[in-house]
């Protein structure tokens, strides 16, 4: 695996600064059943990594005492956590609007076939992965056989209520682009997914959301590989927007990891780039949401990813 922090390190980007921070984005631990190549995590089902009770519990807390309403889970596959379901019941329980990053797939897997009924018990927001409508694009980015279990899972979503209008059950599908590119519009992107996968599959979902892939870890080593790093930067670069810095996710949102420390955003935790605090990488029992509060952020080049063209962050196209 190529190192790309250092490729990355030295930038021009401007600086940037928190806002009001609104939601807590937890990584529940690297631990996947996909190891897909645009992964800026590197799950995988080799993965050992994952977040302990104690750590869910200063999770918990840190919702509590600092008045969190928006509690977003990820990974690797978030559901493959022991924990997760006392997690998501503590969160709901106290008013707080859970997002589900699930890859849809998880849900075939042992032990989880209940999965999609618990979400909907707790009105669990689901932000799904689905790459393309088409089988064969799927499949080579994700691995064979993920494309048919990825609408088995959504149809058994929908059959829970998910996508369906009038259920208040949110199902939004994530896209991100095959290889080193910008992705399309997000509005026309979601109106060709919606009338493909309908007339094909019969299958409903409410939002789509575009994601630009980031050059580290998975899919910046494979872009050193294969030459085209620097050429995938200038893209990036000559595509940047600046009236995205005001929507940027990491002014209203921070990241947690699974061992319960903090940083600007998912992407600086793959980095290995967190927020201080005394001196030290910041823990969530050590800080506070006004803490934060106009706070420096750490940034690198790879921030040119979430305001390139139409913006990207965790929640889609930024304009």
């Amino acid at each position: 695996m190529h190192a790309t922090l250092p490729r990355l390190e030295k930038t021009d980007f401007p600086a940037l600064s928190r806002g009001t921070l609104d939601t807590l984005q937890v990584n529940l631990g690297y631990l996947c059943n996909q190891s897909c190549l645009h992964c800026h995590v590197n799950a995988s089902p080799k993965r050992k990594e994952i977040m302990q009770k104690s750590i869910i519990d200063e999770v918990i807390k840190f919702l509590k005492e600092n008045n969190i309403k928006k509690l977003d889970l990820t990974g690797g596959a978030p559901e493959l956590n022991p924990h997760f379901r006392y997690l998501v019941s503590a969160a709901t329980a106290m008013g707080v609007h859970v997002i589900d990053r699930c890859n849809l797939t998880v849900l075939h897997e042992p032990g989880q076939e209940d999965t999609a009924d618990f979400l909907a018990q707790h009105h669990v927001e689901v932000v799904a992965s689905l790459p393309c409508y088409l089988e064969d694009n799927v499949d080579g980015q994700r691995g064979d056989g993920v494309f048919k279990k990825s609408i088995a899972a959504i149809k058994l979503l929908n059959i829970c209520g998910y996508g369906i209008d009038g259920s208040g059950l949110e199902l939004n599908l994530m896209y991100n682009p095959i290889g080193p590119q910008l992705p399309p519009s997000q509005v026309q992107l979601e109106q060709d997914y919606k009338r493909e996968l309908k007339d094909r599959y019969g299958i409903f979902f409410n939002h789509l959301y575009t994601l630009t892939n980031m050059p580290i870890k998975r899919f910046g080593s494979t872009l050193i590989s294969k030459g085209e790093f620097n050429n995938y930067m200038n893209l990036l670069k000559s595509a940047y927007q600046s009236e995205n810095l005001s929507t940027v996710m990491c002014r209203s949102l921070i990241s947690v990891d699974w061992e319960g420390h903090v940083y600007d955003c998912d992407f600086n935790q793959m980095l290995d780039l967190p927020i201080s605090h005394a001196n030290k990488k910041a823990h969530l029992k050590d800080i506070n949401a006004q803490a934060l509060h106009k706070r420096d952020i750490i940034i690198a080049d790879h921030c040119y990813g979430c305001t390139a063209g139409q913006g990207s962050s965790c929640g889609g196209a930024l304009v």
